[in-house]
């Protein structure tokens, strides 16, 4: 069985062109939590802890209540398909955070106001993406 991925290796994924945010906006709770809100959670509690695959499968895992005991087999089937990336994470387009990489594929995130987010953007050894706009 093919497995994907979504990790990128010292990356920085830029907010989207179109984003309508000036700075990094930490998303609304609501009753149940949504998946920007469950990702920003993740990611801002524990910067360089996870990779980009870890989050999204632990967001998917959780909103399908899933065991511990059924992780592996879940995760398997998880990635046998292709899945968005954070280049299409609503952290990335909406809330107006950027994504780092690094060379482990451990992410982290920036709100796009903050001097280490100008500091990925200016830094050349850093390669960059640039989010997927929210309209075409």
């Amino acid at each position: 069985m093919k497995v994907h991925t979504t990790n990128y290796f010292d990356t920085f994924i830029e907010v989207a062109e179109d984003t309508k945010v000036d700075h990094g906006i930490i998303p609304p709770s609501k009753d149940k939590k949504t998946i920007a809100e469950m990702q920003y959670e993740l990611i801002a509690k524990n910067p360089y802890q996870f990779t980009s695959d870890d989050i999204l499968f632990q967001v998917f895992a959780d909103r399908k209540d899933l065991t511990k005991n059924e992780y592996e087999k879940a995760r398997e089937q998880f990635f046998s398909k292709g899945q968005a990336c954070f280049r299409a994470s609503p952290l990335t387009k909406t809330y107006g955070f950027g994504i780092h990489n690094n060379h482990n594929g451990k992410i982290a995130l920036f709100g796009m106001e903050t001097d280490e987010y100008q500091k990925f953007i200016k830094d050349p050894k850093v390669k960059k993406v640039k989010a997927m706009k929210s309209s075409r």
